[in-house]
């Protein structure tokens, strides 16, 4: 029977925030910092979780990119992939992917970041993608909202075994940073590993 290992990609695989990475990329850093001036009411209602994570996310996206073409922005996130991806992922989580390869484990990125900015990463890395999913209208362009739920905490979960029948595996690895992964974590047992990569 095959291993399977689950990475949570920010703060985990990543030494920051990708969302807060693809809109200094797109916007630049004044506008980035005017934004978040702006959003900062929301964020602080985040904080003190009067609104929930999607909520907070859902107004950030539609601040910076409502309207933006999917097209386009898939293109502008591949770009910022090929640019950034030197600088901000950890080696230590790309090698322990590239073990995880080697012992012929299934590997799997589940992340609450938009796939569109996470996938040049799994591209590259030939390892699958389960991550929040970006709403379009019907132009193609981005809504700001997400579809369907934010891919984090129990959502995780869901998400993972809609895709794999987690009873094929064993055993099971999984690698997070954030409350958010603690669900996803406790299908690893022993196996968990919390907060990793930090040397």
């Amino acid at each position: 029977m095959a291993g399977i290992a689950f990475f949570d990609f920010d703060g985990t695989i990543t030494k920051h925030d990708t969302l807060f990475g693809i809109i200094r990329y797109a916007k630049g850093d004044e506008a980035f910092k005017q934004g978040m001036y702006k959003l900062l009411p929301s964020l602080i209602k985040f904080k003190l979780k009067i609104i929930s994570a999607q909520e907070v996310k859902e107004r950030v996206l539609t601040y910076f990119f409502k309207g933006m073409p999917l097209k386009e922005f898939r293109e502008m996130c591949d770009d910022y992939g090929l640019r950034s991806q030197p600088v901000f992922i950890r080696s230590a989580a790309r090698d322990a992917i590239v073990k995880h390869q080697a012992a012929g484990h299934r590997v799997i990125v589940v992340t609450a970041s938009a796939e569109e900015w996470v996938r040049p990463f799994c591209l590259g890395m030939r390892v699958e993608l389960i991550g929040s999913r970006l709403e379009t209208d019907a132009e193609g362009r981005l809504t700001g909202k997400l579809s369907g739920l934010n891919c984090n905490g129990k959502e995780k979960v869901n998400r993972i075994k809609a895709l794999v029948n987690l009873s094929d595996y064993s055993p099971i690895f999984a690698y997070g940073d954030s409350r958010g992964d603690r669900p996803m974590l406790a299908l690893a047992g022993s196996n968990a590993v919390y907060k990793p990569f930090r040397y």
